[in-house]
């Protein structure tokens, strides 16, 4: 059996001016949902977030305006315009970050945090519904290591790279999938090890 051709896989690299406007919560939400569940209208995102048509349409036109979506001209008309996302992931580099660079990266990463941990919490939430296969696949798992800086670096751009390679040998999120795929999210979190407070210190 051959092997599936690797693609390309789009991502964006914001400028600053870009990541401060990304990192809203709800603007976060709605190209999540554009990435995963293909293009929609202002009035269907409203639907789906519990907001009005109006708030939509305002964060749709700031997604645009920096990069991150476009109207999708084959649906939809003038008065019910399609958005759809221009990419499949978004790169942000802090690690060498000062000043007010770093702050909007930190920014958006406490968004994009906050994002994550409500899908992990709807994704609990759905666990007894799920097939047996899917329940063994799911986990929700933990590893601290003693490591150097520089191991640990190692460590998870190997990590970085094994998803990579699996998202390039998938299907693109926006196209039809056969019926026993479906979008599988994999939450890489990686940092040295804080602790625990000491009594009496505050948190």
């Amino acid at each position: 059996m051959s092997e599936q051709p690797r693609r390309d896989i789009k991502s964006i690299a914001p400028d600053p001016t870009a990541l401060k406007a990304l990192a809203h919560p709800l603007r976060l939400r709605m190209l999540g949902i554009l990435r995963i569940d293909g293009p929609a209208t202002a009035s269907g995102l409203a639907a789906r977030l519990g907001l009005n048509s109006g708030a939509t349409s305002y964060h749709l036109r700031q997604l645009a305006l920096h990069g991150f979506i476009e109207e999708d001209a084959t649906r939809g008309s003038q008065r019910d315009r399609w958005w759809r996302a221009r990419h499949e992931a978004t790169n942000v580099m802090s690690a060498t970050a000062e000043g007010e660079a770093l702050e909007l990266g930190l920014a958006f990463e406490q968004a994009a945090l906050h994002g994550q941990m409500q899908h992990m919490q709807r994704a609990h939430a759905a666990y007894p519904d799920l097939p047996q296969a899917w329940r063994q696949a799911s986990t929700v798992s933990d590893y601290t290591i003693p490591l150097t800086a520089e191991a640990a670096r190692a460590l998870v751009e190997k990590l970085q790279a094994v998803l990579w390679e699996a998202m390039a040998a998938a299907p693109a999120l926006d196209t039809p999938l056969p019926e026993n795929m479906r979008p599988f999210t994999i939450i890489l979190h990686a940092a040295p090890h804080v602790g625990e407070p000491e009594a009496g210190e505050a948190e």
